[in-house]
């Protein structure tokens, strides 16, 4: 009768341990435009790049989460583009057993940190296939951005609550 306690215990401690796994990282879209090439390539190549970053994710079921990492890369030379590198990494994942904070945070920075490598690697090969100079983007601190939204959306929340001013002079 112990062992079946014991048992019965050690299953309900799985069932609450947190859960991560990956199931699946794939590449959802992918974009690279050229508007003014040939002419480009007769420029110094003196690139001012611009990296846009966005991050999304989907329920798909109780547990599993698609997160989509969209990195949009843009180089200009002398105002004009050179090339436009646009690239949807996705994952799916498997998230149980978290509280609701801190799925909120493995979703937000946990899995685009998983997801970045795979997105910055897209971008150097379609920069490369596009006769362009090696591109190497900077590690980037998801945490830290996490942090930030979170940080902005409290001051938001804050600002809505506010009672409104009822001076009169």
């Amino acid at each position: 009768m112990a062992d079946e306690t014991q048992n019965g215990a050690e299953a309900t401690a799985e069932q609450q341990a947190p859960q991560f796994a990956i199931q699946r990282v794939y590449t959802k879209d992918i974009s690279f435009e050229t508007p003014n090439s040939p002419a480009i390539f007769q420029k110094d190549w003196k690139p001012e790049v611009q990296l846009d970053i966005d991050t999304k994710s989907t329920k798909l079921a109780d547990d599993t989460f698609e997160v989509i990492l969209s990195l949009t890369v843009t180089a200009k030379v002398e105002d004009q583009t050179a090339f436009l590198a646009e690239v949807q990494q996705a994952g799916i994942f498997t998230i149980g057993n978290l509280p609701e904070a801190q799925l909120a945070h493995t979703i937000g920075a946990f899995c685009p940190t998983t997801l970045f490598p795979y997105a910055r690697e897209a971008v150097a090969n379609l920069v490369s296939r596009g006769s362009f100079p090696q591109i190497n983007l900077a590690p980037v601190n998801f945490e830290a951005l996490f942090a930030n939204y979170v940080q902005q959306r409290a001051a938001q929340a804050n600002a809505e609550q506010a009672p409104a001013s009822t001076e009169t002079h």
